[in-house]
């Protein structure tokens, strides 16, 4: 009975989800070629809409439109959310081609902010008496953890939500480096034996270390435990409760167009700037798979963190943190969650993602949130060489009233 079950919730919860963001677009992608673009630099022309005016406005656009300029990316949209309502400031172009601005409610891929999604469905199965954090990975997924990268009797659940396992990042062993090497989709399985036949980084809760092998292991044992894809189980234990009508997880491999208005996403392939708006990059996997608008990840981390979506317990394991373990950090990791302080002193949480076409990051308290998406990854190590901060344009919204 149990494929039955797994079929009969998919199809339901997918229905939902297509009613609650009015539909479904769908486009193959070997019927969405990429298009090289010319280089622009467009000036911020869009309004500010919402609640900041005057000077909290410009000042805020100030440091997004010198930001974007640093970055050398087409444009940027902030997102800010506070008591249930939104401010949007762009900057730059969301269409080279066309030169028009991010569009209200922009929905964008959130890459890794997935992840925070994805933890916190573990949480829920947690507080659910089905999962323990503390249990080895083996108990759920037995044999799959195995091989120099990691021994699923060693690691536990809360290693891989906390990125304390040692397992390898599998990102360093796939071709990214085409528009053509996007298109060729990888499955969980196959990338997590990538990770798992490298040696291992360190021993289990040595220390951390940021892999994407830990949250396809995730997502499978979210699925082992349900009997339901991990996408679904997102969608019916948070996205449809918090009416999160911009933010899906992609049908794939079928659907690759970005439902609903959108800015076009970018990436430098050596000389050339590339049109890869119609590739999804994220391959349906659970480090990576989401679109969201600004708005609703400021509404679902401030729901996160309000403790609505998880019970005390729970909330508080995901806030317990550990050194991030990188000193170009200035976050340490909690489970699915990183927190940090803002330079008015404020702790703030959030994740952040970053993948071909976009970056999309931002920091949340309970109250107030701001979420930033670029509309083409930037260098990141060259603004913080730079002198730049990305965070610093999150910190101006949050610390003016």
């Amino acid at each position: 009975m149990q494929p039955m079950r797994h079929i009969a919730l998919a199809t339901v919860t997918v229905v939902a989800l297509a009613v609650l963001t009015g539909g479904i677009t769908t486009a193959r992608s070997d019927t969405a070629p990429a298009t090289t673009v010319p280089a622009t630099t467009v000036p911020s022309t869009a309004p500010a809409h919402g609640d900041r005016t005057g000077t909290d406005a410009a000042e805020v656009r100030t440091g997004l439109d010198a930001l974007v300029r640093a970055a050398d990316v087409p444009g940027a949209q902030l997102v800010e959310t506070v008591g249930g309502r939104d401010t949007q400031i762009a900057s730059g172009v969301g269409d080279l081609g066309t030169g028009a601005a991010f569009p209200d409610g922009a929905a964008v891929r959130i890459a890794s902010n997935t992840k925070a999604f994805v933890a916190t469905v573990v949480l829920l199965l947690v507080g659910e008496g089905r999962i323990d954090l503390d249990a080895p990975v083996e108990r759920y997924l037995p044999g799959v953890v195995s091989g120099p990268g990691g021994d699923g009797n060693r690691i536990t659940v809360r290693d891989l939500l906390q990125h304390t396992s040692g397992i390898p990042d599998y990102l360093t062993r796939i071709d990214l480096g085409s528009a053509d090497a996007l298109r060729r989709s990888h499955t969980a399985d196959a990338l997590i034996r990538l990770g798992l036949d490298q040696p291992a980084a360190f021993e289990p809760g040595a220390r951390a270390e940021y892999s994407n092998t830990n949250y396809l292991l995730a997502g499978r044992l979210v699925e082992a435990v349900t009997g339901v894809a991990v996408g679904v189980e997102v969608a019916r234990r948070i996205l449809i409760p918090l009416e999160l009508r911009g933010t899906y997880w992609p049908l794939h491999p079928v659907e690759n167009v970005i439902r609903g208005p959108h800015p076009r996403g970018y990436h430098q392939f050596g000389d050339s700037l590339v049109d890869i708006t119609d590739i999804d990059p994220g391959w349906g996997l659970p480090d990576g798979a989401m679109v969201s608008t600004g708005a609703d990840l400021n509404r679902f981390f401030q729901a996160l963190l309000a403790g609505r979506i998880l019970g005390p317990a729970q909330l508080e394991q995901m806030r317990a943190t550990v050194p991030s373990g990188d000193p170009r950090r200035s976050d340490d990791f909690g489970l699915g969650l990183f927190r940090r302080t803002t330079s008015c002193g404020t702790e703030v949480w959030g994740h952040g993602g970053a993948m071909h076409g976009f970056f999309v990051y931002g920091a949340a308290t309970p109250e107030r949130a701001v979420t930033v998406s670029m509309n083409q990854l930037p260098d990141i190590l060259s603004l913080h060489g730079a002198g730049i901060d990305p965070n610093d344009v999150v910190d101006a919204a949050l610390c003016t009233p």
